[in-house]
Order: C-alpha cells, then structure tokens, then sequence
C-alpha cells in the first residue's frame, strides 16, 4: 500500500499517474483550444483539433474530481510545500489550480444542461435537449474561454515553478517526487 499512497518523502504511484496523464490531457485540451483561436474557420487543423475539445473536456472533468477526492485522501501524508511564503504561495497556487480545472468544464456543462442542443458523450446522452434554453445556466458559460486560459497561465507558472525553481534553482527533488 505504501507505493500506492502519498508518502512525505514522495508522491504514490496513483498521485503520479493522474498527475501525468492528466497533463498529457490538458496538453491536449489547450492545443485544441489555442487552434481554435489562432486557426481561421475552414482550417482543417482547427477542424481537427477542435473536433475532440467537447469530448475530452468531459474526459477530464471526472479524473479533476478523482484526482481532488484522492488528494484529499492523501492530504496528511503528501509531501510539504513548506510553512514559509512560498510554501503558502505554493498551497494556494494548487488550490486555484483544482478551482479552474472544476470551474472551467463545470460552467460549460451546466450551460449543455440549459439548453437546447443538450449534450453527449461517446454518443450517451448526457444532457437531453430542452424545448426552451434556460438563461441563467447558460450564462456562466460566457467566461468558459477566458478562465480556461487563466488555467492554462496557471499550468505554465507551475511548469516554471517546477522545473525552474525546484529542479534547476533550489535543486530540493521536487520534481522527481512526483516523477517517481
């Protein structure tokens, strides 16, 4: 069990791998998203690319919640971020981050619940259609986009944090806590 679960010297083998699969995910995610902006329409790229941005929103919005519920779990036994400012900062960085990885699929599937296109998955119904779109379920959805790139500023400033602060500046092992 103990290579399974958080240890204060290392992160499990279950942290880790939704930690790095859900990376490759998100990757995924923002690169559709960054076609969908910087591509024109008819853009076979942006087609492409655009095409899976539904279906592995909804991929991921179940691993964010497995990956809190497991986080939480482990809370007592996870590596520290430390007491210190940077600590905290550190703390709270992570906080924002599990905030907007619910937060910017979650106002996107309230908004497919209101409305009357409804939504599906893998060809599931999820969200069946409305006859009438309900206006404050929808509504939430206007800053899906930009919470989703305040998301993706947070990810690189952890990226940064990691590899530059971490492993290249304070050489603490950090990083290969979580490598594994």
């Amino acid at each position: 069990m103990s290579r399974v679960q958080d240890q204060p010297d290392r992160y499990g083998v279950v942290t880790r791998v939704l930690h790095w699969g859900m990376a490759i995910l998100f990757a995924a995610q923002f690169l559709s998203a960054a076609a969908h902006w910087a591509f024109p329409r008819e853009n076979a790229i942006r087609e492409a690319l655009w095409g899976y941005h539904v279906t592995l929103g909804i991929t991921l919005f179940p691993l964010v919640l497995l990956r809190g519920v497991w986080g939480l779990i482990n809370l007592r036994r996870r590596p520290s971020h430390g007491d210190d400012l940077l600590g905290r900062a550190a703390t709270a960085g992570h906080a924002a981050l599990y905030a907007l990885m619910v937060l910017v699929p979650g106002v996107r599937l309230l908004a497919a619940a209101g409305s009357e296109r409804g939504l599906t998955y893998l060809g599931m119904t999820v969200f069946a259609p409305r006859e009438t779109g309900i206006a404050w379920m929808q509504a939430p959805a206007e800053w899906h986009g930009e919470l989703g790139w305040i998301l993706a500023l947070l990810v690189l400033g952890h990226i940064a944090m990691a590899v530059g602060w971490h492993h290249l500046v304070k050489r603490d092992g950090a990083l290969s806590r979580m490598a594994g």
